[in-house]
């Protein structure tokens, strides 16, 4: 059935549930609510059964595309299928009936799991402290950026600006905004790594810290890591690290090791929690031992006598960035993840992503151009410019995509590529999955050259065709009218 049916179904006096009498003393409305508070018309919602509600909503899960469903190769975005035990762990009452203004004697559990999430991700980015208020990827970057901050200021150096290369996750500039600090940006090398000569000139006592994505947007790990750390060291700045990309990196290198001083966590991308539509993410933030003390409060301890509890003496803390501790059910997710799957499972993770990437890239290369021919980590960038000179755009072939059952990867970013493709496959798909990919993107490459038309007016089988997506963001209306 089609899910805008639902209204146009309608009947007066059916219903799809039944309710008890009411058996104990009632209140008139007027009583309890001023009348001027009080609806003088009935509310125009539908009255259906219960088996044309069960109908509409199916309808429309199957109308819309998500990982469940098929493939979905979205750069930067680690839109992998997440395993259901994860989900049905984080719905067991203990975890999902906990109320944060509960004693901590009575969420022994709950803080426990906090605890040891935070020790997990410690040891995996090879950092000191470690907070899980952040509720998303940015969210931590406004955090870390906070703690870079307090930082200087303790060290009466207050600093004004932030390094970004080209290649940095898109969000970070927004951040560097949001904190108070200036973005000085800095361009790749030919290779589309961070050139170093670049950034010792853009270096001088003004800057707070540099934000690199690694690997970077373009799927490139940053080979001169420590250099780069080392030329940031040397003029008293901090190296940040936007974790965004981290599921290249599991049980392979740690952050820390690199000369990173701050990280942030994608815990809804990294660790197989979902996080279309809008959310919920988390965030948490690693730090360096010696930038613990700025942590936002409160973090989870532990001691002999009291067990585990929420900890709000941190000497130099920014203070809370969120009203409770962060995101509970999604660290319950990351946290049944990281124990599933263990060290060496986390390794195979960040293994199979680059392979199965590195398996793409090298697929497509030959029909879609390559900017930069390298081996990638989890997620690669190729380009249409072939395509546009025949008529074609990027565009058209993210909506040609979608007539294959597919979701399209992300276009045009980075900005550095020209008609940009960034495609992630994750390490969850199988080389079948894969293999029909390839076969789409080369179909597809055909198309544009014997009959470019049908890609250029594409999508063709989609529950809607093209939208006016100017007039879209222009005039949202989602308001369902008879």
């Amino acid at each position: 059935m089609n899910g805008r049916l639902i209204f146009e179904l309608s009947r007066d006096k059916r219903k799809g549930f039944s309710l008890p009498q009411i058996d104990v003393p009632t209140r008139k409305t007027e009583e309890l609510i001023p009348s001027d508070r009080l609806r003088k018309h009935d509310v125009c919602l539908p009255e259906v059964s219960e088996v044309d509600v069960m109908r509409h909503f199916v309808g429309l899960s199957i109308l819309n595309h998500h990982v469940d469903k098929g493939f979905y190769p979205l750069g930067s975005c680690t839109m992998k299928y997440n395993p259901k035990v994860n989900e049905d762990v984080s719905r067991l009452s203990g975890f999902s009936e906990v109320h944060p203004f509960q004693p901590e004697d009575s969420v022994q559990g709950a803080l426990k799991l906090m605890y040891e999430l935070g020790e997990y991700l410690k040891e995996i980015s090879g950092l000191d402290g470690i907070t899980l208020q952040p509720a998303a990827g940015a969210h931590g970057e406004l955090t870390g950026l906070l703690i870079i901050h307090a930082y200087h200021k303790k060290n009466g150096n207050a600093r004004s600006k932030i390094i970004i290369p080209d290649s940095a996750h898109g969000t970070n500039p927004a951040s560097v905004i949001t904190a108070g600090y200036k973005t000085v940006h800095i361009k790749s090398n030919q290779n589309g790594l961070v050139d170093t000569n670049e950034l010792k000139k853009a270096m001088d006592d003004e800057v707070a810290a540099v934000m690199l994505t690694n690997p970077n947007t373009l799927g490139l790990f940053e080979s001169q890591v420590l250099e780069i750390s080392e030329i940031v060291h040397q003029s008293g700045a901090l190296l940040y690290m936007d974790g965004a990309n981290l599921n290249a990196m599991l049980g392979i290198v740690r952050p820390g090791d690199m000369g990173f001083d701050v990280i942030h966590f994608n815990l809804h991308k990294t660790f197989a929690t979902p996080h279309g539509g809008g959310g919920p993410g988390s965030g948490p933030v690693g730090v360096r031992g010696d930038l613990a003390k700025f942590l936002p409060v409160p973090i989870v301890g532990r001691s002999q006598e009291d067990g585990y509890r929420l900890d709000y003496g941190l000497s130099d803390t920014i203070g809370k960035i969120q009203g409770f501790y962060g995101n509970f059910g999604v660290m319950v997710k990351a946290y049944a993840y990281i124990r599933h799957l263990g060290a060496e499972g986390l390794r195979q993770v960040s293994e199979a992503a680059i392979l199965n990437a590195n398996y793409l890239k090298e697929s497509l290369k030959d029909v879609y151009d390559l900017p930069y021919d390298s081996i990638c980590q989890h997620e690669f960038v190729l380009s249409g410019k072939n395509q546009k000179a025949r008529g074609v755009k990027t565009l058209d072939i993210a909506k040609r995509i979608l007539d294959f059952g597919l979701h399209a990867p992300t276009v045009y970013f980075p900005l550095i590529v020209s008609e940009a493709l960034m495609i992630e496959p994750t390490e969850t798909e199988s080389k079948e999955s894969l293999d029909h990919f390839v076969s789409v993107m080369r179909q597809i490459a055909e198309e544009v050259e014997d009959n470019p038309e049908i890609v250029s007016s594409a999508p063709h089988n989609t529950p809607v065709g093209r939208l006016d997506e100017v007039k879209a963001a222009k005039d949202l209306n989602v308001r369902w009218k008879g």
